[in-house]
């Protein structure tokens, strides 16, 4: 039966040579997708970040109105946070940072899987804000390398969902051989 529908031209005969673009293109019908492995990674990764919110001062409350319903952060595929750092690939750090806390914000982050990001929320994450002083880190990219910086006291949703888009877009243009990263470049021996 197969041979009998081969002589009727019902399949394409392979045995001669390769066909051109436009016969090739006949034969997929429109039913493949042609891309690189490492775009479909990146789109997969682009729409499913796991969010380990690192949460200290007054912009949690700020955070927790950007994860409630009217502004729903499952739009963008990071609506479940992670309480486990080796679950988490996205580090929102929200709020102020003393420098008592930077050994535990550095250790999260060194504990986190390839690839991850940081999301600086707030403008005392960012700079330290108006806490110019001994006891404030004056931004968290002093201790670890921050992806997006999102300022504010507090920053409106609409710039933190604004922050994500942003990061989506860098996800979306990395490659594999960004990563790993490694550890964080700085050391903080233990108090």
């Amino acid at each position: 039966m197969g041979i009998e529908n081969r002589r009727d031209g019902a399949s394409p005969d392979l045995t001669q040579g390769p066909p051109d673009s436009e016969e090739s293109v006949s034969l997929l019908g429109g039913n493949v997708i042609l891309t690189k492995l490492q775009e479909i990674v990146n789109w997969g990764r682009k729409y499913s970040f796991f969010l380990y919110p690192f949460v200290t001062a007054c912009c949690g409350m700020e955070f927790m109105s950007v994860a409630g319903p009217k502004y729903d952060l499952d739009r963008f595929g990071a609506a479940l946070p992670r309480f486990s750092p080796r679950q988490a690939d996205l580090l929102m750090v929200v709020g102020t940072i003393s420098h008592k806390q930077a050994p535990i914000l550095v250790k999260v982050y060194n504990q986190m899987a390839e690839p991850k990001w940081v999301f600086a929320f707030g403008v005392c994450a960012v700079s330290g804000g108006f806490y110019d002083n001994y006891s404030t880190v004056q931004g968290i990219d002093t201790l670890i390398p921050v992806d997006v910086y999102v300022p504010g006291c507090p920053p409106r949703p609409e710039m933190v969902l604004d922050g994500l888009l942003k990061l989506q877009e860098k996800v979306a243009k990395e490659k594999w051989s960004d990563w790993p990263r490694g550890a964080a470049p700085v050391t903080i021996n233990k108090c």
